[in-house]
């Protein structure tokens, strides 16, 4: 008995086909995984870069509750250190002090991480809380133009050392051409510090930028400040050679520095008028003698 050679139906074939398993259908995680992967990668480097340099731009680094515009009346200092009160007839050997004002004390944590947002009571800072970071605080001393920014937090570090840091406001005379120009000339002049003879180089002295004040140029050591409407390079020495290293709670390896502080703190507000430049300590706010 032969076998058939008829043909299978198409029916019969149809049945054969639906009965096979239907091709298995890709998702859309597995078609475009490695796009999605891209993008996600893309995305997270992207939010890395914002959070590390956008935002903190972003975002003060610093903010000021007043600003210090102080006012005192002239006073004469005694050679001991003594004050003698405004207005009183000094004696014969008494000398007028250095220019400069006590700004109230505020204190010097360290604060971490860098960039983390400060609030100083008074502005611009002689002192208070700042950055403890290679590079962060205290900062590289020399001359910060216009266009390179520099925060509080990091040069109040320097003046926790002793050091001095100089200010200049924009718009303003320090901020001409002219004035860069003046004021980058003053770091080759730099005399050493007055206690330590310590040369200008690491971390002194610092000219910066900061338009958070009531005047165009303010020199700055630890708890005191020299407002000026001009800069004045001899008041400027005067007053780094008067109180430089004498305030300042880091004292400097291997040289003896005073411990004093810088005289009784005003706990009033200072009166908001304009400073004069030639103005000097109120006997309420004198520094003591070293």
């Amino acid at each position: 008995m032969t076998k058939s050679s008829r043909r299978p139906s198409p029916a019969s074939r149809a049945a054969r086909r639906s009965r096979r398993p239907a091709p298995r259908r890709t998702t859309f995680l597995e078609r475009y995984r490695n796009l999605l992967l891209w993008v996600g990668g893309i995305a997270v480097f992207a939010a890395l870069v914002f959070v590390g340099f956008v935002a903190p731009g972003l975002t003060p680094a610093y903010a000021c509750v007043q600003t210090f515009d102080p006012t005192p009346p002239p006073s004469f200092v005694a050679p001991s250190g003594a004050p003698v009160a405004s207005g009183a007839t000094p004696a014969p050997q008494a000398t007028a002090p250095a220019p400069g004002f006590v700004e109230p004390d505020m204190g010097r944590n360290h604060i971490i991480p860098p960039g983390a947002k400060i609030t100083y009571t008074w502005c611009p800072p002689a002192s208070g809380n700042h950055y403890s970071a290679a590079g962060q605080g205290p900062i590289p001393a020399g001359f910060y133009d216009k266009d390179s920014k520099t925060v509080p937090g990091g040069w109040v570090h320097n003046l926790e050392h002793g050091y001095e840091v100089l200010l200049y406001t924009c718009p303003g005379p320090g901020c001409t051409d002219d004035g860069q120009a003046q004021l980058q000339a003053l770091i080759a002049r730099w005399p050493v510090t007055p206690i330590c003879h310590t040369p200008p180089g690491q971390f002194n002295p610092v000219i910066a930028r900061f338009d958070d004040m009531a005047y165009p140029f303010a020199a700055i050591v630890w708890d005191m400040v020299l407002p000026m409407q001009t800069l004045d390079e001899s008041q400027l020495f005067a007053f780094y050679n008067a109180y430089a290293e004498q305030f300042n709670p880091e004292k400097q390896p291997g040289c003896v520095q005073p411990s004093a502080s810088p005289g009784v703190t005003p706990t009033a507000a200072p009166p908001t008028a304009s400073p004069a430049p030639t103005a000097v300590p109120s006997a309420s706010t004198a520094p003591a003698g070293s």
